[in-house]
């Protein structure tokens, strides 16, 4: 029978792959909602970016919780149960699309750390489809951050 969600720091690899899930989802949130509220002049460069980078991110929120799920265990689904687990902050409509971009690889280098880490455990515990799984996020992340630093480029 799964564990509830408050037992995942029972299991290593669960809790690692719960903070993945909290801070893609809530990066997620913040490109989505950086994507509607983008205004200046790179709004159409940017809000076509921002809606790439978010729905890529959408499927794979769904990729990380059923392996939660495959290990048995339950995945998080909360806005406190995310929060509790997150390392990225909300974002704000009101900053400027300099600002907004800041952000966005601010949330992506944060992330990258924690998929890191979450590597490590699930290489450490055999986790070869778990590792597999978050090595191809790093990788995406990794391209997210590239194009969004690139943007802030002279």
């Amino acid at each position: 029978m799964p564990k509830a969600a408050e037992s995942l720091a029972d299991t290593p690899v669960c809790l690692e792959l719960s903070k993945v899930l909290a801070d893609s989802y809530n990066l997620y949130l913040k490109t989505h909602g950086y994507h509607w509220n983008v205004r200046g002049p790179q709004f159409n460069s940017l809000h076509n970016m921002f809606m790439t980078q978010y729905t890529e991110m959408w499927t794979a929120l769904d990729e990380i919780a059923e392996r939660i799920r495959a290990l048995g265990e339950l995945a998080p689904m909360s806005g406190s149960a995310f929060g509790n687990l997150s390392s990225i902050k909300e974002g704000d409509a009101t900053k400027s699309a300099t600002d907004m971009v800041k952000e966005l690889v601010k949330g992506h280098k944060t992330l990258i750390e924690t998929l890191k880490n979450a590597i490590k455990v699930a290489d450490d515990a055999s986790d070869d489809p778990t590792v597999d799984l978050l090595t191809v996020r790093l990788g995406s992340h990794e391209k997210h951050l590239w194009m969004l630093s690139a943007t802030l480029e002279d």
